[in-house]
């Protein structure tokens, strides 16, 4: 009897020292193998060997906590399944081939910290789901194809501090529920079709050093509110449609390097403001339809 009792109990722990990932994990990492044409990624995976052999894939307490395929010739489509990745911290697809759309299920992954979708050909809306990634540091979708409007779910991404969706077909206003996002440091918007005026919740962002959203269909007046974040460096506001007069806030931007309002309908005494901004500072302005050519002034 002490000999089974014994065996079993080997047993046990042998069981334990070697348990793997859940078997859900492991279906999820093959459904996005077999979504994005595993066989022919530039680092395959052999399905048959133990999951921690497996490239890009980081284990932690038998937990999926990273998932780095960047640069490895991913072509497909994301599958729901990724989504049971709940235990996932960093998700790095990067420079692949990747079409069709953000699954809902991306928002089960509550634990996320890095999303870096970005330079891909993905496609459809941001899913409103993006909300429940209450973890995210870094959001990274940039040079994709994505559409409509930016979720105002995105609000709830408190812990927030890199918003990158520049060079996609994203279309609408910027969402009010920005201004939620207090941890924010770096905004890039630009090149899309954004429309409509910068939310006045934006004077909310003090921690905000780069505001980036050349490139669009933004109008109105450039908000005075702006002069409030006085943590800016780059402030980069040029090809769009703002009109009415330079607010002179922004001359309490004592930290801006770069201040770029030029190819829009602005008026002002730029010259005034230009002397009260930093030294060195890269100050464009001039419209498209003046005869001069665009200036850049520094104060050296």
């Amino acid at each position: 009897m002490k000999t089974i009792k014994l065996t079993l109990v080997l047993c046990c722990v042998s069981i334990f020292a070697f348990a793997s990932i859940t078997p859900q994990e492991k279906e999820a990492l093959i459904s996005i193998y077999n979504a994005t044409d595993g066989n022919n990624w530039t680092h395959s995976w052999d399905l048959n060997a133990d999951v921690k052999t497996w490239e890009g894939v980081t284990l932690k307490s038998d937990k999926v906590i990273a998932l780095d395929l960047s640069f490895n010739n991913l072509n497909g489509t994301l599958p729901t399944e990724i989504g049971d990745l709940i235990h996932i911290e960093t998700l790095n697809l990067f420079r692949n081939n990747l079409t069709g759309a953000i699954p809902q299920s991306i928002g089960n992954l509550k634990q996320l910290k890095s999303l870096n979708l970005a330079f891909n050909r993905l496609e459809g809306n941001i899913p409103d789901s993006i909300g429940g990634l209450k973890s995210l540091v870094t959001l990274e979708l940039f040079m994709n194809k994505l559409e409509g409007n930016i979720p105002s779910t995105i609000g709830y991404l408190k812990e927030l501090k890199k918003l990158e969706m520049f060079s996609n077909e994203l279309s609408g206003p910027i969402p009010k529920s920005i201004g939620e996002l207090t941890n924010l440091r770096e905004i890039y918007l630009s090149s899309n079709n954004l429309s409509g005026r910068i939310p006045n919740t934006i004077k909310e962002l003090n921690k905000l050093k780069t505001l980036s959203l050349f490139d669009n269909q933004l109008f109105g007046a450039v908000p005075s509110v702006l002069g409030n974040l006085v943590n800016l460096e780059e402030l980069m506001l040029s090809d769009n449609m703002f009109y009415g007069n330079v607010p002179s806030e922004l001359a309490q931007l004592t930290n801006l390097k770069v201040l770029m309002l030029n190819n829009n309908q602005i008026k002002g005494d730029f010259a005034s403001l230009g002397e009260k901004l930093p030294q060195g500072i890269q100050f464009e302005y001039v419209n498209l339809n003046e005869k001069k050519n665009s200036a850049v002034v520094a104060n050296d």
